[in-house]
Order: C-alpha cells, then sequence, then structure tokens
C-alpha cells in the first residue's frame, strides 16, 4: 500500500494503543528558526546589505551565503535545519532557474522526498523596493477580497469585488448584507484598477492569458490589458487610455492561473511591477506556462476554501508542496526528469514561487470550517484528531497539519487505515482518492456531494521523539 510505503520510508512503525493529553499550539512566528539565504556579493553590497539585516534581525535568524552555486548551501541549512528560509536575491538572480533550484534544495535537508522548511524568495525592482518587502512585518488579517476569476472564493472574505474572466457583462460584491450580483461593461480595466487604488484589498487573485509582460483580464471575451514598465504597473482598455496602478497598502497577489506572471526575466516584468506599485508584499504565480494548475490552484485552496484561516499563505504554499508530492509519489512521478518536461502534473512541482518573507503571517479571518483539526501530546505520545461539524465535502487536497516541531522515530498505533504520511513537521492524510475539477463560480451555490456527514471522527495516535531545537 502506498500510504505504508510512505511510513516505512518516513521511519513509521504500527504499534498497539495508548491514550494521550495536552494541545499543541503553533509555534510562534519564527522563534529563532529562520535562516536567511543570500549571495556573499548581494551581502557585500552596501543597498542589499539592510534587506537582509532586518529580517535577521526581526525573526533572531542565521545567515548562509552562497558564491558560484545555490546548492552549496546545503550543508548549512542541514546545520540550521531552520523552519523558514528566505532567500534574498537581486531580480538578475531570481532566475527560472533559481526558483527550480530552490524547490529542490529545500527538499534534500534530510532523506524523505518532501519539503524541508517553509520558504519564499525576497527580491525586488531595486534593493529599495525590497527592503519595503523585507519591512512588511504586521500580521495582515486578509478581510477585503479583489478577484479577477470566479474560481476563488469570495463567499469566505468579508468583502471583495469578483469578476468573471469567462463571461462579460457580470460580476459580484460582497458587503455586509451578501453576495450581489451586478451587471458590467464589457472591458473592466477601469474597475479592476479603481478596485486596486481605491478599495485597498488585501488579497489579490487572477488567472487568465499572462506572460512576463502582461495580463489580460478577459479570458472568455476581449478586454483590456495590464501592462509593466519601469515606474510600475497600468492598464490600457480597448479604447486605448491608460490607468495607473497606485495601490500602496499591503496586500498578497496569487496569480493561480496565470502564465508565466512570476517568471523575473529582467527589470521590466509584472512580478516586479506589482512589487513596486501595487503593493504586493507576498506573492505566488507560476514562471512557466501553467496547464496543470495543481500547484497554484491548489493554494488558493489551503488559503481560503474548506481550510480557510487554518494557513497563512506561505503555509498554504508549504502544503500544497507536500500535497503535490504526495500525489507525485503515487503516480512514480517525482523525478527531475519528469518535472523537467513542464508538462501535466510533474511540471508544476519546480515552477510555482512564493515571493517575499515566508515568515509573514497573512491569514484570511477564521471561518466555521466543515472540518476541526487537532493534535495532543504528552510524554511523546501525539493524538491527531479531524472532527466533521457539517454535512460537506472534503477539500481537494489532503488533509494536513503542520507541527509546532520537528519529530523522529514515528510509530503509528491507531489509524495506520488511513494511510497517513507523519514527516518531521508534519502530517498529511489523504481523506479522498482522487483529484476532481475545479469547483466553479463562487458567486452561486455549490453543489455538496456528501464526503462525510456530521459528527464522524478519524484519529490517528502515535509516538515520537522531538528533535532538539537548534542553538541560536
Amino acid at each position: 500500500m502506498m500510504g505504508l510505503t510512505k511510513m516505512r520510508l518516513l521511519n513509521v512503525a504500527v504499534l498497539g494503543t495508548v491514550l494521550v493529553s495536552v494541545c499543541l499550539r503553533p509555534a510562534r512566528a519564527t522563534d529563532g528558526s529562520y535562516a536567511v539565504v543570500i549571495h556573499q556579493e548581494t551581502f557585500a553590497d552596501p543597498n542589499w546589505r539592510p534587506v537582509a539585516e532586518t529580517l535577521l534581525s526581526r525573526h533572531n535568524g542565521k545567515i548562509v551565503t552562497w558564491d558560484d552555486d545555490i546548492a552549496k548551501v546545503l550543508a548549512g541549512l542541514r546545520a540550521i535545519f531552520p523552519r523558514y528560509a528566505c532567500f534574498i536575491c537581486t531580480p538578475e538572480q531570481a532566475t527560472r532557474e533559481f526558483v527550480r533550484d530552490v524547490h529542490r534544495l529545500t527538499r534534500r535537508l534530510d532523506d524523505d522526498p518532501y519539503t524541508d522548511v517553509i520558504w519564499g524568495i525576497l527580491t525586488g525592482y531595486d534593493a529599495g523596493n525590497a527592503l519595503q518587502v523585507a519591512r512588511c512585518n504586521e500580521p495582515l488579517v486578509a478581510g477585503r477580497l479583489l478577484t479577477a476569476t470566479v474560481g476563488a472564493p469570495l463567499d469566505s472574505y468579508d468583502a471583495g469585488v469578483m469578476f468573471n474572466e469567462l463571461e462579460p457583462n457580470t460580476y459580484w460584491r460582497k458587503s455586509a448584507t451578501g453576495i450581489e450580483k451586478m451587471s458590467c461593461p464589457t472591458d473592466t480595466t477601469e474597475m479592476i484598477v479603481n478596485a486596486l487604488n481605491k478599495e485597498a484589498p488585501d488579497v489579490f487573485i487572477t488567472s487568465g492569458h499572462a506572460t512576463e509582460r502582461d495580463w489580460l483580464p478577459g479570458y472568455g471575451y476581449r478586454s483590456g490589458v495590464f501592462k509593466c514598465d519601469d515606474a510600475g504597473l497600468y492598464a490600457v482598455d480597448t479604447q486605448g487610455r491608460r490607468y495607473d496602478v497606485a495601490s500602496p497598502n499591503p496586500k498578497v497577489h496569487l496569480a493561480i492561473g496565470n502564465c508565466l506572471i512570476a517568471h523575473i526575466p529582467d527589470r521590466q516584468c509584472m512580478a516586479l511591477a506589482l512589487m513596486r506599485s501595487a503593493g504586493v508584499r507576498q506573492m505566488l504565480g507560476y514562471t512557466i506556462p501553467t496547464g496543470n494548475g495543481y500547484g497554484g490552484w491548489g493554494v488558493k485552496d489551503y488559503f481560503s476554501e474548506l481550510q480557510a484561516g487554518r494557513f497563512t499563505l506561505a503555509e498554504a504554499h508549504y502544503a500544497n508542496g507536500l500535497a503535490l508530492i504526495h500525489e507525485l509519489e503515487k503516480r512514480n512521478l517525482n523525478t527531475d526528469a519528469a518535472a523537467d518536461s513542464h508538462r501535466g502534473l510533474p511540471g508544476d512541482r519546480d515552477t510555482v514561487v512564493l515571493y517575499g518573507d515566508p515568515a509573514w503571517p497573512v491569514r484570511i479571518p477564521p471561518r466555521p470550517l466543515p472540518w476541526t483539526q487537532t493534535v495532543k501530546e504528552k510524554d511523546g505520545h501525539y493524538r491527531f484528531t479531524i472532527e466533521t461539524h457539517v454535512r460537506s465535502d472534503w477539500d481537494n487536497r489532503p488533509v494536513i497539519e503542520l507541527l509546532p516541531h520537528r519529530i523522529h522515530d514515528v510509530r503509528i498505533i491507531e489509524g495506520a487505515e488511513l494511510e497517513p504520511v507523519i514527516g518531521d513537521n508534519f502530517i498529511l492524510v489523504a481523506m479522498r482518492n482522487e483529484l476532481l475539477p475545479m469547483k466553479g463560480n463562487r458567486g452561486e451555490a455549490l453543489p455538496i456531494r456528501g464526503d462525510f456527514e456530521e459528527g464522524q471522527r478519524f484519529q490517528i495516535t502515535f509516538t515520537a521523539s522531538r528533535v532538539p531545537s537548534q542553538p541560536q
């Protein structure tokens, strides 16, 4: 069985029964377990050095430098084994190949196939812009949404606007009184710019055609185009009118369905323009043409769908990466050769990037969830419990719990039939053994299959030893 194979791989055995208590609470933002990885020349640059120093000071971090090959930082990262790793680099260093190499590097800190740290790449149009990103440290309660795709969950947010990239003349607005379906012009360029500039969204979600240089909000019809130059982000409507984007409030951008928009070939690109003039302090996107979509849409699922409020955006990116590796392992597709093809499910493995400080806490407001999950521990005995509260469906990704500390020598006592994967800092349980198509319009009621009923409980009990924290 694949789950049991995974358990052997992660040094898991099966034993008899035990009782546990004491609820584990999430670790503080970093607890000093933070690494800054930066090129030696970049750290020596008086303009870029303050970017690293800002993060090192705030997170009580440790620095790891590299010169000719990013892979050479592996020994340094293994010695620290941080919970978070931030790779600071200039735009010229932030290539598609660098993103690939960071993905592969962060899976090599131990001998299992899963990513070992919550990571991000911090860059900017210039050092000053990167410092703006690094200085963004106030927790963001992401209650306001601006989305240009109907695949986003407007219902999970306090307020917001959702445009329809598939059909013209329709959009939705959510306020305290609920969600209202409204009519709009075919060309929504000015409306989207006004929403960015005047409504201070916390979360910006996009899909549709894009390249490193532009983004088309209309996927199924002709609308305007968003572009970039050295001044930042701007848009041009179908009549040739230009609208500059000036949206300074800190926000996150989930480019979950856009091709290429997170690729940084030079400084005149969309990713850097979004950081420079649209207030984007974390960005999630593809560095290649997207086809399968698992790596992008799945982050949205963990961040704001049935597990809404459980994960920060960086944690959602991390959790979705774990889920993708799990799916590839099941299919025997978790290889560099398959990933390098940039095709199908393997093509998403090393090509989706999170820009920004991975320890910046961005989380949507808590919502009543279809299920809750808890971990309790006493004297090395752990119990992970999933309890359902309404009739609903499992998310289209495994249930994942991030542990507040690292463990090893795991031994399953109860719940082996659920085929859990227990890593050094996570528990993964695939409650659904199939990948379903993405659910559609969030302006309409969603159909419920009824995967589970109210009042069900699933438990996994195991013993484990805690890995001692590295001295600071």
